[in-house]
């Protein structure tokens, strides 16, 4: 495939790697894992390409393989859309079915209207799209410089459900604003605490910062008591501090959830009562000698207007929580990130950091 370069050079936002595509879970370590996170786990949320182009490269070409829906599901699913991004900005978007191989064609802006990029292109993801080629028409692609990695776990709220596009979730929101790389490492109806998770995320190299966004889930699906989330938690962040200690930790407790705020769940506890036992963890954890460790109470950050189904946040209600934790980052480390990426750390085309977790 000499005309058709392979991805992973241009690839961000990636953790771990089976063979040659991108994974957000271990494939060495599924086992240990709830079923819905590793079912969740083979999606590549938040995975893009970021580049930048020579003089006269007109478009970019990618090859691509993604699943066949047996019927027509949600909006969010049918979008099978690849967006093409400059800083903030939307330049272009171009619909492409899902096909068991496929090409698809995204123009660059004209000569003269946005110089070089870096552009980045995010694919569509409901259908598990892979990656398999990338090249330029009427130039050369480069890789865009890394950004630091920010390593982002949470659960459907972070992998960015009713998000209508992907780069309007709020990780990839908030990443762009930070400058930072994120991994988005959420899982749609899984996210409780699960200490095995916690172990995969401290085996991953080394990131400019990690952000812990769940709970939600320990009311319903799983229901946990106040009690059993505080220890929880506690022990979440002790083992994934085990492998990034001195890193920069922003622990977000659960945003608005009206029917639960105070519906007691099967063992009696609220939503309410959980995010204090969550923020109570965080804290106490920090006393205990984590200087690095920071809170972001989530219970005001959204309101019912910024919810689309009660649950999960609508385009607002994603860019809200991006400023929220945009700006409780800067106010708790001003200089993020304190220490540039090492070529170690650094695994985007080369899997072996990656599979070594």
């Amino acid at each position: 495939m000499d005309d058709w370069p392979a991805p992973e050079p241009f690839l961000r936002g990636t953790a771990w790697w089976d063979e040659d595509r991108p994974v957000r879970a271990d494939p060495a370590d599924l086992a240990r894992l709830p079923w819905d996170t590793a079912a969740r786990a083979q999606l590549p949320t938040g995975v893009r390409l970021e580049f930048t182009a020579s003089p006269g490269t007109r478009a970019v070409a990618l090859r691509y393989r993604a699943r066949v829906p047996e019927a027509p599901r949600s909006m969010r699913e049918l979008s099978h859309c690849f967006a093409l991004w400059q800083g903030d900005t939307c330049v272009r978007e171009v619909l492409a079915p899902p096909a068991e191989k496929s090409e698809v064609v995204i123009e660059l802006p004209a000569p003269g209207e946005s110089g070089d990029g870096p552009f980045t292109i995010h694919p569509p993801e409901s259908q598990a799209p892979r990656i398999t080629g990338v090249r330029a028409l009427g130039g050369e692609l480069t890789p865009a410089p890394c950004r630091p990695r920010w390593l982002v776990h949470g659960d459907s709220i972070t992998e960015g459900w009713l998000a209508t596009r992907p780069a309007l979730t709020w990780p990839a929101t908030a990443g762009r604003a930070l400058g930072l790389d994120p991994v988005n490492l959420g899982y749609a109806g899984s996210a409780r605490g699960d200490l095995a998770l916690a172990q995969q995320l401290a085996s991953l190299p080394r990131a400019a910062l990690v952000t812990l966004a769940f709970g939600t889930n320990c009311w319903s699906g799983v229901p946990y008591s106040a009690p059993l989330l505080y220890e929880t938690v506690r022990a979440f962040l002790t083992l994934v501090r085990a492998g990034h200690p001195g890193t920069p930790l922003l622990l977000v407790s659960p945003v608005l959830r009206p029917e639960a705020e105070t519906t007691a769940n099967p063992l009696g506890a609220t939503l309410a009562e959980l995010r204090t036992a969550m923020e109570e963890a965080a804290r106490d954890h920090a006393a205990a000698g984590d200087p690095w460790l920071a809170l972001l109470p989530g219970r005001d950050v959204l309101g019912p207007e910024h919810l689309a189904d009660g649950l999960h946040p609508n385009d607002e209600g994603h860019a809200r929580l991006a400023r929220a934790v945009a700006s409780a980052v800067r106010d708790h480390w001003p200089e993020l990130p304190h220490r540039p990426q090492t070529a170690q750390e650094d695994t985007t085309g080369a899997h072996a950091a990656a599979n070594s977790g």
